[in-house]
This record gives C-alpha cells, sequence and structure tokens, in this order.
C-alpha cells in the first residue's frame, strides 16, 4: 500500500470534524474525531470512530449516550481545545456553554449542529473503535454567533494544524 496515494484521496473527500462528548461514572470527556460518518438508512445509524489512545473512548465504554457535534468553520479555537488536550488531564468544559442533551450527554452551546445517541453497538477497526450510534435528538443552529446564516463546518483540512492530545 502506497500511503501517500491514500493521503491524496482522503484529502480530496476532506470531510466534517466532529466533537464528541460522553459522560459516564461522573466522568465527562470530549474529543476531536476525523471519522465518522452516517452508516444506515433503514435504521438510521450513524458510527463515531473513537481513537483506542483517548480518554474519551474510554469514557464512552461505559457511556449510554454520546453527543456528536458539528462545528462552524469559524470555531477552529474549539476544535483545537477538543482535539489537542487530553480529557484526563485538564476540563474540556471549563468556561464554555454546554447544557446536559438527552441521554445525560453533554452539549456544546456552541455547535453548529449536534445530536445524541444511544449506543448501538461497538467495532474494533484496529487502534479506533466504531461506536454505531441510533440517533435520538439531532439539532441544528439556525445562525451561527449571531452573523446570519453560516452553515460551513469546520473540515478535516481545516484541522489538520491541531497535534492530538492523547496522553502519554
Amino acid at each position: 500500500m502506497d500511503e501517500e496515494d491514500i493521503a491524496a484521496f482522503t484529502a480530496l473527500a476532506d470531510p466534517s470534524v466532529y466533537v464528541v462528548t460522553a459522560t459516564a461514572d461522573g466522568q465527562r470527556a470530549g474529543c476531536l474525531v476525523g471519522f465518522a460518518s452516517q452508516c444506515s438508512l433503514q435504521p438510521v445509524r450513524f458510527a463515531v470512530w473513537l481513537s483506542k489512545a483517548n480518554h474519551t473512548y474510554r469514557v464512552a465504554l461505559a457511556a449510554d449516550t454520546l453527543a456528536v457535534h458539528l462545528l462552524p468553520r469559524n470555531r477552529h479555537d474549539l476544535a483545537a481545545r477538543f482535539g489537542s488536550r487530553c480529557s484526563a488531564e485538564t476540563d474540556k468544559f471549563d468556561g464554555l456553554a454546554w447544557h446536559e442533551g438527552p441521554g445525560g450527554a453533554l452539549v456544546l452551546a456552541d455547535a453548529l449542529a449536534w445530536f445524541t445517541g444511544r449506543i448501538h453497538d461497538r467495532y474494533d477497526g484496529g487502534d479506533h473503535v466504531a461506536f454505531v450510534l441510533d440517533p435520538i435528538a439531532p439539532h441544528t443552529h439556525a445562525t451561527v454567533d449571531g452573523q446570519g446564516d453560516d452553515r460551513t463546518a469546520l473540515t478535516l483540512h481545516d484541522a489538520s494544524d491541531i497535534t492530538a492530545g492523547h496522553p502519554a
């Protein structure tokens, strides 16, 4: 396999990135996710892939629901917060506007769109595990930051400068 060829292929796709949040056993965590997609039409299901090196993955293993957030393109700061810090070492939610959503999931107020989903199943894919979700509460903001109808989501290319904050 030529890694440069697959990197060129994925660069053309430039998918959205997501912030996934989880709560369980008195812990809260969140991380930036580059691998996620709807994975079924009937029933509707969505899969998010969490790195086994990530603290959010460990919290998600004990959770019943996860929240999946699309960030507006102008909120690179949120992507950096959730992508470059480790939840085991810092409270990523400190100072942010958030509320408890359906199923007890933490919902970020500044997301472009979000949904909570019950964990239907998990699939080991190597260094990441797919959490297959049954969406239960989708929400899309009409506007972002009161500056008109900015409905452009932050992409993998937009976040390519963020270095993962996994524990050492």
